[in-house]
């Protein structure tokens, strides 16, 4: 599944190429997605100009006209620029043809992505109760502390839940809790301060080094740009479980948390 810096990666590279172009034209060609696309979309944003593309969460907020679409991309999406008149393949459900000759297509063979349409993004429904974004000021080790006191839950899934602080999704916590020494089966309730501090940075670290690396290649994840990203090749813990830790050369653990799987090494994380 695409996670938060797949998704920048993405929201990088089509904003210099949608904004401030016009919509000439919306091709559906399957509605049918996690969540039916709007049947009015065309009459929302033909004819518009894009004025920003942002990102909360997962969600690209793309700015167009009186509103804003919102797009998701699901556990196999992707939104790529392609050359007006490229030929179609299968799984490719939304073409959005740009004045400049450029298409934004939408692709998605599993449909558990979204493309709706809101007039005030942020408190709609799969937005409002969202966390701070990791990247901000807002997100510090004294939140994760705060909310959890009195929480017997491991920390693995604590920190996934995008009520505490969001996209920080599988990869990415599996990382920064390596690169933090502290094992993802730990009580969040009987973490210290200090520990919640270092592992703050260190998910701000792991996300911002992955989004300079073009995100993660999993499966069939591409960015925006059509490249794929290149961070997988420097994971020390996810995907690795019974290969030697890069840090101290024991053996790497795998068990499952939250319905998840977490690879850890038993001798640097405690």
């Amino acid at each position: 599944m695409p996670e938060l810096p797949e998704v920048e990666t993405t929201r990088r590279g089509i904003a210099p190429h949608v904004e401030g172009r016009r919509v000439t034209r919306l091709i559906v060609r399957d509605r049918r997605l996690r969540w039916p696309i709007p049947e009015d979309l065309a009459i929302q944003i033909e004819d518009q100009t894009f004025a920003s593309v942002k990102r909360r969460a997962k969600y690209l907020l793309m700015d167009i006209g009186g509103g804003t679409l919102i797009s998701h991309l699901g556990m196999s999406g992707n939104l790529r620029l392609v050359p007006a008149g490229t030929p179609v393949l299968k799984h490719e459900h939304v073409d959005i043809e740009l004045d400049s000759g450029m298409t934004l297509r939408y692709t998605d063979p599993r449909r558990f992505g979204a493309m709706l349409w809101s007039t005030d993004p942020l408190n709609h429904p799969l937005l409002a109760s969202l966390g701070p974004e990791p990247l901000s000021d807002d997100f510090v080790g004294e939140r994760l502390f705060r909310l959890s006191r009195g929480r017997s839950m491991a920390v693995k899934p604590f920190i996934m839940d995008n009520m505490v602080v969001v996209g920080v999704g599988n990869i990415y916590a599996t990382e920064a809790l390596f690169a933090a020494g502290i094992d993802p089966r730990r009580e969040a309730g009987r973490i210290s301060r200090a520990r919640y501090d270092r592992l703050a940075e260190e998910i701000r670290r792991v996300l911002a080094y992955a989004i300079e690396r073009g995100g993660t290649t999993l499966r069939d994840f591409i960015g925006g740009d059509g490249q794929p990203g290149y961070f997988q090749q420097e994971l020390f813990a996810y995907g690795r479980g019974g290969q030697l830790c890069k840090v101290c050369g024991a053996t790497l653990s795998e068990v499952r948390l939250g319905q998840r799987s977490s690879v850890f090494c038993r001798r640097c994380q405690r």
